[in-house]
């Protein structure tokens, strides 16, 4: 039969099954589809905890939420248009964030007796009338697949592996998708395996099939390309961001790039993008630990390449005493954190923004570092290219703040030109002269110079010991001691001469309420402001990028607004700081459940801060 075509502005959907079901893949593949269509899009995969949790029980689902539109997209979306729910404990997490008459697509052999005791079900959904309010699309998955593969030669759960598929095509014919780039992905996956291939997409087909034969619906829908500036784009992570920032870096200062790290969730993706990319003089080294990683960054840096590491919290705790001796060398290096969840181990695949305090103070004495924030998936480029401008020419350790919410999420990104990027210059040492070289001599920035192993001339002493002014001799002097200390702050500080001045984000550039955010709450804030000013209320936004040194002129920016409220994914650490530095009641608007805000929340926060004044 033939089906209307319904045009659609955005679009938000939530695929949602066990970790063995592919979720991950199923949406991967669903956005790649959709960004080479030109939608605009805002993805969050939310991975269990446990490895390998019992399939079936709520601990293991797995989730993937999309938002794709012809307009502008700044978050994966609060609630769901379309809740693709695989089992009955997939279900059960999520349906509260399905929209009344949102669409549920249910695979219905998830429902059997075994799964709905293990998700905590008496009586199943499907049966009773909590369904009322939505549309529901019942489909035997596991059969209809199955019937597919009958003549293949391949066992029950070697079919079943391809389920993910059916769904899939389904919901390419529901949204007026191809085919073609999940039919190439698969092909290049199996390569070697062509029976997979087969299947998987013969699957695929059938998936699409059944939305043109049934009547299921009515109506298919349409989300048209979005106007997006002209250019080059690509779908791309967090992670894969930041290491095609560090690549870029290097290329553009002409050092080799090396890469000593532990793998450790949400930051190992970055070794692996990394080492794929040794055409560009990548050098990647997976160490026996977190101490060997960031030293071996040491050994990189002395020897005059830009050396880089990540990590999460608990590995970032670790490198500690290491960091604190980079920052005594003053030699470039940078070092990602990529937020999770915490303390200790923590919550390893959920979110937070809560290593901002360490990163400011988590080393013994007095060791500032710079500190630079990325703010969206495709930001992570940026933001990691600007982290080793600033290492390189001010000779110093940085932090980049990642999490694992914009790591592992996914956005257009429009590729830059080289020529687009702002020149790194290496402060190398010059020509050698007569007068005595001194290691710690400084220019106008307090920067010293690089001199490399092997350049006759210019030995010089290194280590943890404190360093005499000037001659870089170890010294026990008291006054020496102060004195150093003092410079090394000074010199972080005047980093922010050659940053940015701070730009109002959005929304009211002056007035009653200012909403100052950092990291990955920037979309969500973009999002609640504009809806905010929208409905009358005269709302700012600042996000941060530089979180230490801070822009010079945000003082001023902060002094033209009544109120400052800083959302945050941790229980108020910007907040401390800001209050510390600028001496203002700025009030904090905390989240700690391993997930991000909604847009909903924020707009509650900011009309009840309305209400109450």
């Amino acid at each position: 039969m033939t089906k209307e075509v319904e045009e659609k502005k955005e679009v938000t959907i939530v695929f949602a099954g066990d970790s063995g079901d592919g979720i991950q893949l199923t949406g991967t593949q669903f956005t790649n589809t959709n960004a080479l269509y030109g939608n605009d899009i805002s993805t969050f995969p939310n991975y269990p905890a446990e490895i390998r949790a019992p399939q079936g029980t709520l601990a293991g689902v797995s989730g993937f939420q999309l938002k794709f539109g012809s307009i502008e997209i700044s978050t994966p979306g609060d609630d769901c248009d379309v809740l693709v729910a695989m089992n009955a404990a997939a279900f059960k997490v999520n349906i509260a964030r399905l929209k009344k008459s949102g669409t549920i697509i249910i695979n219905s052999d998830g429902f059997n007796k075994r799964d709905l005791k293990l998700a905590g079900y008496e009586t199943s959904p499907l049966e009773d009338k909590s369904l009322n309010d939505f549309r529901t699309i019942q489909i035997d998955v596991t059969k209809m697949t199955r019937t597919t593969l009958e003549d293949r030669g391949l066992g029950k759960k070697e079919m079943d592996r391809s389920r993910n598929m059916f769904v899939l095509g389904f919901l390419y014919y529901m949204y007026n998708r191809t085919l073609k780039g999940t039919e190439e992905f698969i092909k290049q996956k199996f390569a070697k395996k062509p029976d997979l291939i087969e299947a998987n997409i013969m699957v695929l087909k059938a998936g699409y099939n059944f939305g043109d034969t049934s009547e299921v619906f009515t109506s298919r829908y349409n989300v048209k390309a979005a106007s997006l500036p002209s250019g080059s784009y690509r779908n791309i992570m967090g992670n894969q961001a930041a290491a095609l920032g560090l690549i870029a870096a290097s290329q553009k200062s002409k050092l080799d790039l090396f890469y000593g790290s532990y793998p450790i969730t949400p930051a190992s993706d970055i070794l692996h993008e990394l080492t794929k990319h040794k055409n560009f003089g990548v050098r990647t080294f997976q160490a026996e630990d977190e101490i060997a990683a960031m030293c071996s960054v040491i050994g990189a840096s002395f020897g005059g390449k830009l050396g880089v590491t990540a990590s999460s919290g608990p590995g970032i705790a670790l490198k500690g005493e290491a960091i604190g001796l980079g920052i005594m060398l003053e030699l470039p290096m940078v070092i990602v954190n990529v937020q999770r969840g915490g303390p200790s181990t923590g919550l390893p695949t959920k979110t937070e923004q809560a290593d901002l305090l360490q990163a400011y103070y988590g080393r013994n004495g007095e060791a500032p570092m710079p500190i630079v924030s990325a703010s969206t998936p495709s930001d992570c480029f940026n933001a990691a290219y600007e982290a080793c401008r600033i290492a390189i020419e001010h000779m110093t350790p940085v932090f980049l703040l990642s999490d694992g919410y914009i790591a592992n999420g996914s956005e257009p990104w429009k590729f830059p030109k080289s020529a687009d990027l702002k020149p790194i210059t290496p402060k190398f040492v010059g020509e050698k002269t007569d007068e005595q070289y001194l290691p710690y001599k400084r220019d106008e920035n307090l920067v010293r110079d690089w001199a490399l192993p092997g350049m006759s001339g210019y030995e010089h002493r290194i280590g943890g010991l404190e360093k005499e002014i000037d001659t870089g001799n170890v010294s026990y002097d008291p006054d020496n001691h102060e004195t150093m200390v003092k410079i090394r702050e000074a010199k972080i500080a005047k980093i922010a001469d050659s940053i940015p001045l701070q730009e109002i984000s959005n929304g009211a550039e002056e007035g009653d309420l200012l909403i100052l955010s950092w990291g990955s709450t920037y979309g969500v804030v973009k999002t609640a402001v504009k809806q905010c000013n929208q409905d009358g209320l005269k709302v700012g936004h600042i996000h941060l990028t530089y979180l230490n040194p801070m822009p010079k002129n945000l003082g001023d920016l902060l002094k033209k607004y009544k109120h400052v409220i800083v959302p945050e994914i941790n229980n108020g650490q910007l907040v401390k700081i800001i209050r510390d530095l600028f001496l203002i009641d700025a009030q904090g608007l905390n989240k700690i459940k391993g997930i991000p805000f909604s847009t909903k929340e924020i707009v509650e926060a900011i009309q009840q801060k309305f209400e109450v004044a």
